[in-house]
């Protein structure tokens, strides 16, 4: 493992950002663990990835997107810290009660899953959350049907906060989504 950097995107490095959404989303658990579908994020303009790499590069202050490097170069997995700030709404329209962490769009390799990276990625967006955003909680959403996204985040510090949040079924037909929200606090004894 001492082969991969973890690290913070660069603006410039918004292809291969896309690149990894797009295998992403083409997982086998994609619909439990992503809002977005492998369709719509394909057919997004250039511009959208662009935009999105700059919003989470390096030196940005509104959020983060932490990778996992491979020796060879390659994104073996990675994920997005957003900051939401007290009473301002989160991306499903709820007041934010205080100055919070969000990680979004987790994802690793199947190949490189197990091998301790995802922890170390975690720690990365911890270390961000806490220093350079410095916010006092960070949360995330799960799944209600995602065991072993569950599993990881208890094992990582997080806890159920007891929030959970239905999202609407698709116009398809397809059953509502019960997300549930995990969270960290600053003060937890594991991260002190």
């Amino acid at each position: 493992m001492s082969s991969f950097v973890i690290r913070s995107v660069r603006a410039d490095e918004w292809r291969a950002a896309k690149e990894l959404r797009l295998v992403a989303l083409q997982d086998p658990v994609a619909h439990l663990a992503f809002l977005e579908t492998y369709e719509e994020a394909v057919g997004r303009p250039d511009s959208f990835w662009q935009e999105r790499a700059q919003r989470g590069a390096e030196g940005a202050t509104g959020a983060q997107q932490i990778i996992a490097e491979g020796p060879d170069g390659e994104w073996v997995g990675g994920l997005v810290v957003l900051v939401e700030e007290a009473g301002a709404p989160d991306w499903a329209g709820f007041a934010v009660e205080r100055r919070q962490g969000h990680i979004v769009a987790v994802f690793m390799l199947p190949e490189h899953r197990g091998c301790g990276l995802t922890d170390v990625l975690f720690d990365a967006a911890l270390e961000w959350a806490w220093e350079a955003a410095d916010v006092e909680r960070v949360r995330l959403l799960v799944h209600q049907d995602n065991a072993r996204a569950q599993r990881f985040y208890r094992r990582v510090g997080f806890v159920p906060s007891g929030l959970t949040l239905s999202l609407d079924g698709d116009s398809d037909g397809s059953e509502a989504k019960l997300e549930l929200e995990f969270v960290l606090e600053r003060e937890s004894p594991s991260h002190l």
